[in-house]
């Protein structure tokens, strides 16, 4: 039997200060040129909260807003506030950079986390108030420390400072005096993925409808790495997200393939539950600091403001069939080979067509389609184009050059296959699996029939390799379980017992 979609969950935490003081653009500003007019105009064009809570992709990212409906709104969207816009939504919320502050700090293991006395005590009321928050993660936290003592650990130490409005409100310190990959900049960029991974575990587990015991192996798909001088990316991310978020019975590992990973992390998920070899794995992943402010400088210059204001996480719950939830078809894969080449064509034929090709399905008897599904409110002023229009573009075209449509349908493909992006450039986080929340909502509505999701990476970032890379897997409605559709286990235990009876009755008869 197929493993199926047991819930899903899709979070985000506004970070307006993390975009100033850890995205890589301002970062690397910051060296290069650092009396640039640029960093002098940062910090006017960052957006409240509030902000960021009425903006559309946000709430349609959390499950407010269905795709669908986010369409009929016009682009650009930042200038166009949503009236009744929540904070909470079916799938996550959007959490505040002070609150969030303190869930990182409830997640260190390490003491390298300190915030300061006073923020601690002001915020805490308010982030034990979170219903998703457990008592257990509250009581994690520590007192806080005096100002002094995190300006000495800047100062002296190369602790990486934190900040709330523009003021240092605490810092995270190196883990080791020599070792880059414990730096106070690594450890603050693999605790802040960590923490939004535990945000988005504890939805998942919650949106499943399951016990936080019943989840037996974690997955995290993000684009960190964990380790020290002798192992740079050992791991693992996946049971330290876990520990935080109380899943006690669940052991875990990382898979790593840049933006390709989500979807390579659902289907080996799927697979290990098939397999039997767990009931019930949980794929997982939070943020990135690193592309916050990515493409600010065009913002800017354009008179937006950073619209990569915010870290991205999710997490899905796959489990064992139980002839309810939507299906992963494991038989109906597509994947990017070492041989396929990196044209768009040759990437796509191996994405979309192979999977389909062994049930005698064509391009258009998937319903939608879900690729790279980035924000167009980011991407169009970064001059980097509507990037999921461009993969429904490649797709069509596709369909036209195998003679399943023809090219004037082009822009109906589109229309009926394809989907307005929203989720944040989080590199991982937009890749294919934005979709899966509401996809499978449209499944067992009967809206929609089946979902066909793509990740897609670029392993040549990490010069070990110029290939391309990605994977596809499609999802549908779940078909019933053995018991429904032939002999039950039952059945076939007592046809075994039978057998084996007439066996020993044979055997009996041959010995007088």
């Amino acid at each position: 039997m197929n493993s199926v979609i047991k819930g899903a969950s899709y979070v985000l935490v506004h970070t307006p200060d993390m975009v100033v003081h850890n995205g890589t653009t301002q970062t690397t500003e910051r060296i290069v040129n650092p009396d640039s007019d640029y960093l002098k105009e940062v910090p006017k064009h960052l957006r409240s909260f509030e902000d960021a809570v009425n903006y559309w992709p946000n709430q349609t990212y959390i499950g407010n807003v269905h795709p669908d409906k986010l369409r009929e709104v016009e682009l650009p969207w930042y200038d166009k506030k949503m009236e009744g816009a929540d904070r909470y939504g079916k799938f996550g919320e959007i959490m505040p950079q002070n609150e969030f502050l303190l869930l990182v700090q409830a997640s260190d293991m390490f003491e390298v986390v300190r915030l300061e006395k006073a923020f601690v005590e002001a915020n805490k009321e308010a982030f034990a108030k979170n219903p998703i928050i457990s008592e257990d993660i509250v009581e994690r936290l520590h007192e806080g420390v005096e100002i002094s003592e995190i300006e000495h650990f800047i100062n002296e130490e190369e602790a990486e400072g934190l900040y709330q409005d523009g003021k240092l409100v605490g810092c995270v310190k190196r883990a080791h005096d020599i070792d880059t990959n414990l730096s106070a900049h690594v450890m603050h960029e693999n605790l802040m993925s960590k923490a939004s991974s535990v945000l988005a575990l504890l939805y998942a587990v919650r949106n499943a409808g399951i016990d936080k015991n019943d989840v037996d192996y974690v997955i995290d798909c993000a684009e960190e790495a964990c380790g020290d001088m002798n192992q740079r990316g050992g791991g693992n991310f996946a049971k330290a997200a876990a520990e935080i978020a109380g899943l006690m019975s669940a052991t875990g590992s990382d898979i790593r393939g840049f933006c390709a990973a989500p979807t390579h992390a659902m289907i080996e998920a799927a697979a290990l539950v098939k397999s039997g070899a767990y009931k019930t794995v949980a794929v997982t992943s939070g943020g990135c600091t690193a592309k916050l402010g990515m493409n600010g400088k065009d913002h800017i210059k354009k008179g937006l403001p950073i619209l990569e204001d915010c870290l991205g996480g999710f997490a899905v719950i796959v489990t064992e069939n139980d002839g309810v939830n939507p299906e992963i078809k494991m038989d109906m894969l597509g994947r990017h080979t070492v041989g396929t080449g990196s044209s768009p064509q040759a990437v796509m034929t191996g994405l979309v067509t192979k999977g389909l090709e062994k049930h005698g399905m064509n391009i258009l008897d998937i319903d939608k389609y879900s690729p790279e599904m980035q924000n167009p409110d980011i991407t169009i002023p970064a001059g980097a184009g509507d990037v999921p229009l461009a993969n429904y573009k490649m797709v069509g075209a596709l369909a036209a050059k195998r003679g399943e449509m023809k090219p004037k349908d082009l822009n109906d493909f589109v229309k009926n296959h394809g989907l307005i992006g929203w989720a944040p450039t989080q590199g991982h986080i937009p890749s294919g699996v934005p979709y899966l929340g509401y996809c499978c909502e449209d499944i067992l509505k009967g809206e929609v029939k089946n979902a066909m999701i793509i990740g897609k990476g670029s392993l040549f970032l990490g010069r070990m390799t110029n290939l391309f890379d990605g994977v596809s897997f499609v999802v549908g409605p779940n078909e019933g379980n053995e018991e429904e559709a032939g002999v039950s286990k039952e059945e076939v235990k007592k046809l075994v017992a039978e057998a084996l009876k007439d066996f020993a009755g044979s055997l009996l008869k041959e010995e007088e």
